[in-house]
């Protein structure tokens, strides 16, 4: 979307990984190999340096935002523009726990949760959060809990769990069991979250904003097998303009949610693109080349009303690796 423009301007792009065989890497001009679980201080050097030997422009970090915000002068220096949002929101989104506490602070949906650390606050908050025909998960607590997922059941393998689909089930014991275990042998346990696992289907929420808070762009989105339905849905806009406003977020973002008992509650909020956002281009908006262009010159440019209603197919492709693209330079950022 950054090289397809509207203004059809000519865009360089550089990407790094902690992978040099990373797919990503291949739609790059210049690909680098970022540095692996190093704090936040040696990650922000990192990224300084690179834009510097690089003469970035416009760099937009899709993770370590807890690394990179509140620096936005410093890479300035450097000639860098940095696309983050402000260092007090990402202090809060980069948690589930906070991000619930605050939004619901906030008049926001949120569903019920509880923070959990051992087995009796699992086995408690599993007692508080119990409703019949209800079912509970747990996730950690952090950024990014996709592989920590896990749906609580209790009930006996049937046979038609071994016709379908796979699902990310567990018991409560089994759970219970791994962190006394963890606690017996001293090791770091993190913040996990017990909630209601919500109802489908996630609607995600590409937004755009100014500095500050101001929405100006959504664009909602849902899943349905292979399709995209890119939604006309005011009240996931509504949700997601509460939380762009209130946590003061600014360029790309991306407020997700689900249902409880028949209402739209948050689920997530990101203070960064999603990698699905290239699918809104099917709404007639770049918001990545808007958001580039309001980091850079003020404006975000011509924002049509986005088409939604729309369906989309989402396909998978496939390309050659050569030798030269799985061995890239050295560091990236």
């Amino acid at each position: 979307m950054l090289r397809e423009n509207p203004e059809s301007a000519a865009v360089r792009i550089y990407g790094t990984n902690i992978s040099a065989t990373a797919p990503a890497l291949m739609a790059c001009d210049v690909a680098e190999v970022e540095p692996y679980r190093v704090n936040d201080h040696v990650y922000a050097e990192f990224a300084l340096d690179f834009c510097r030997r690089h003469g970035i422009d416009v760099l937009i970090p899709p993770r370590r935002l807890d690394a990179l915000a509140g620096r936005a002068e410093e890479f300035a220096r450097a000639g860098t523009r940095l696309m983050c949002a402000p260092p007090a929101a990402v202090n809060v989104l980069t948690s589930k726990s906070r991000t619930y506490e605050a939004a619901r602070a906030a008049g926001i949906p949120v569903p019920e949760w509880r923070v959990v650390r051992d087995a009796d606050q699992l086995r408690t908050a599993v007692e508080e959060l119990g409703r019949p025909g209800e079912s509970l998960c747990i996730k950690p607590a952090g950024e990014y809990s996709a592989f920590g997922f896990r749906i609580f059941d209790d009930g006996p393998l049937r046979l038609r769990d071994l016709l379908e689909a796979p699902r990310p089930l567990v018991s409560v014991t089994a759970v219970a069991d791994a962190l006394k275990r963890a606690a017996d042998e001293e090791e770091k346990v993190p913040s996990f979250i017990v909630m209601p696992y919500l109802e489908g289907p996630e609607v995600s929420v590409d937004t755009l904003s100014a500095p500050g808070g101001r929405l100006l762009a959504a664009v909602p989105r849902a899943k349905d097998g292979r399709y995209r339905l890119l939604l006309d849905d005011p009240e996931a806009t509504g949700i997601a303009r509460a939380v762009v406003e209130h946590f003061g977020l600014a360029y790309l973002a991306n407020v997700q949610l689900r249902r409880l008992r028949g209402a739209s509650v948050l689920l997530e909020a990101n203070p960064r693109p999603s990698a699905g956002v290239y699918q809104t281009a099917f709404s007639g908006l770049n918001l990545p080349w808007a958001a580039v262009r309001l980091l850079v010159h003020g404006d975000p440019g011509e924002l049509p009303p986005p088409r939604l209603g729309g369906r989309i197919a989402v396909t998978e492709t496939a390309a050659e690796v050569h030798p030269a693209v799985t061995a890239p330079a050295v560091h990236g950022s």
